[in-house]
């Protein structure tokens, strides 16, 4: 059996994601094949995946990116400095997969937030556009802000904030590799200074020639000695190129999957059994069972395509689904 999960040091976010199913489905095709008669040593299997899989990482993955920028404000600084284009700014506190209460609605998790004197940073790192949607930076933008002033403070001591939404596609559609956003006087086209700001930054370009493209290359490089930054490439390689951090990676996958893949097999069970209610309540339960299996292994497949940008065929190998049932799962993708 595989060894108990550890929990991660410190929140990660759900963004997507694959170890466990990995270690799962491996257990089911352990299963099986010995069932044939064959061995299989899956504690090696599990390890070479885990392996393989933290390797091909970049900083455009959630849980990668939250373990390099964790408590590294080096990081943070380059990343800061770079794209607003102010190489003495510093800050001095930085938090991963931060949460900001609501106590009205929805909450908030930032996936970087960082301070400055007087002012407040919030980088978010996203892969689809539907989650850089414009007004997704305005609610960041006005979460921040409630958060900031404590009761009875005057508006002046509003920190001067920062939502920075790094894409991998030209979110916005101009063909710009950085779009700087602030409100305006409409009728003269002066600015009106509030003290907010929303950057959008296009890792789509990765112009080697400016420092801007240079940082957008090394968000999507998976091997930390093609990086160009010496404080990304130091970082990322304590995650890539030592058992620990190998070992590290491995342990906040796990647990994050365990709650992702439970977390999708609990609401399949639910409708399954609704909808069969009709054809009796054992029939239902079976039903709702079998959807929330076929739920939480569609989920990671969409995952790890998503993440590694594979195809569903490729997406499937990696999580050692049966050649069997590629056909049934890609049919319902």
């Amino acid at each position: 059996p595989l060894p108990p999960l550890t929990r991660s040091p410190s929140p990660v976010s759900h963004g997507g994601g694959f170890l466990l199913a990995v270690l799962h489905s491996y257990h089911e095709y352990a299963k099986m094949r010995v069932e044939e008669g064959m061995t299989m040593d899956t504690e090696e299997a599990r390890r070479a995946r885990c392996r393989e899989a933290v390797q091909s990482f970049t900083l455009l993955d959630d849980v990668f990116m939250t373990a390099v920028f964790q408590d590294s404000l080096p990081c943070v600084d380059l990343v800061l400095q770079i794209i607003l284009n102010r190489p003495n700014l510093r800050a001095t506190r930085v938090f991963t997969q931060d949460t900001l209460k609501n106590l009205h609605g929805h909450d908030l998790r930032l996936d970087i937030h960082a301070f400055a004197d007087g002012q407040e940073f919030n980088i978010e790192i996203q892969r689809a556009k539907k989650g850089a949607a414009p007004r997704r930076a305005r609610y960041h933008s006005s979460i921040m802000d409630a958060n900031a002033l404590p009761e009875g403070a005057d508006y002046e001591k509003l920190p001067e904030s920062y939502v920075i939404f790094i894409t991998e596609t030209d979110v916005l559609g101009k063909g710009k590799p950085l779009y700087m956003i602030r409100r305006m006087i409409e009728d003269d086209g002066d600015v009106f200074d509030d003290g907010s700001h929303i950057v959008y930054v296009n890792a789509s370009v990765m112009d080697t020639e400016t420092r801007l493209g240079k940082l957008m290359h090394d968000f999507q490089c998976a091997q930390p000695e093609k990086m160009y930054y010496d404080i990304l490439a130091e970082r990322a390689g304590a995650f890539k190129n030592t058992e620990e951090g190998v070992s590290s990676m491995s342990a906040r996958w796990e647990q994050l999957l365990k709650e992702e893949y439970e977390h999708g097999r609990e609401q399949g069970i639910e409708q399954g059994i609704e909808q069969g209610r009709e054809q009796g309540r054992e029939q239902g339960r079976e039903q709702g069972r079998e959807q929330g299996e076929e739920r939480a292994y569609l989920a990671s497949i969409r995952g790890v395509m998503g993440k590694l940008s594979l195809t569903a065929e490729k997406a499937m190998d990696l999580l050692a689904i049966p050649q069997s049932e590629w056909a049934r799962y890609k049919a319902m993708l």
